[in-house]
């Protein structure tokens, strides 16, 4: 489904402050894998993802997704096959258009655009059906313009949009770090049903260990710029925090001091 070879990517390439950010990153992802992504800040994470959405293009390497290679491919002519779900929860949503309309730029992705395409009435019935299934009452405000919504109902919209029309992968981004735990909880609720059970090959990053070992089927931890574990389902079981921290320091020789990985 995914494949990735030796992906090398630097930033400021010939000036003082120059960064290795991946260095010959090698990953397979088979159909259907919810992959959570680990790491300490600068460990080159959202740099993965960005390298595989087409934001960023490698000095190196090669990016394969579903048999077709896309390294040097624009982000906007992968967007047909690839979403992403921002930090910020006002990003994966048009603030001024409302929910219904939002689900409409979903709906059609990957569409030819033409002009004054009426949403139907066909198309607000399975609205209503697909919001339902979130329980935050959304179904009864498909004319809400989405800036009216609650950080929380904002990024469960994006989720909904991600998978209305199935992505061949799904790029998470820390999309639970800027809620209140309550709200991160049912977002991660609802990420389970909308990804992990319907088997969207998906790449999750988060700073939280628990969630890391709690989601999805494989675990991979990165560490400047390269990856220094990778644990399938069944070598993830039994891990706890504190013995992954251990794993850690023994793949990587360094302790995680005042690291947000701690916090979970």
């Amino acid at each position: 489904m995914l494949q990735i070879d030796n992906l090398y990517k630097v930033f400021h390439i010939g000036e003082i402050n120059q960064k290795v950010a991946l260095q010959n990153i090698n990953l397979l992802l088979k159909p259907g894998e919810f992959v959570t992504v680990i790491g300490g800040n600068g460990a080159g994470k959202s740099t993965l993802l960005n390298c595989i959405a087409g934001v960023h293009l490698p000095e190196k390497g090669t990016v394969v997704l579903d048999g077709k290679k896309i390294t040097h491919l624009p982000d906007y002519r992968r967007a047909g096959a690839i979403c992403r779900i921002f930090q910020d929860p006002m990003i994966g949503t048009a603030a001024s258009l409302t929910v219904e309309e939002n689900l409409a730029l979903a709906l059609r992705r990957g569409q030819r655009r033409r002009l004054n395409r009426a949403i139907t009435a066909g198309e607000r019935t399975l609205f209503r059906e697909k919001l339902a299934v979130l329980e935050l009452g959304l179904e009864e405000r498909l004319t809400t313009p989405a800036k009216l919504l609650s950080g929380g109902q904002r990024q469960a919209l994006a989720l909904l949009m991600a998978t209305l029309v199935r992505p061949k992968l799904a790029l998470l981004d820390e999309h639970t770090a800027s809620l209140d735990p309550k709200t991160a909880l049912r977002v991660l609720h609802l990420t389970r049903t909308l990804f992990e059970k319907e088997k969207i090959t998906t790449l999750m990053i988060t700073h939280n260990m628990e969630q890391a070992l709690d989601l999805g089927s494989r675990l991979i931890m990165l560490h400047e710029g390269s990856i220094i574990l990778d644990f399938n389902n069944h070598e993830r079981e039994g891990l706890t925090v504190p013995r992954l921290v251990e794993l850690f320091h023994d793949a990587s020789g360094e302790q995680m001091h005042n690291d947000r990985l701690l916090l979970h």
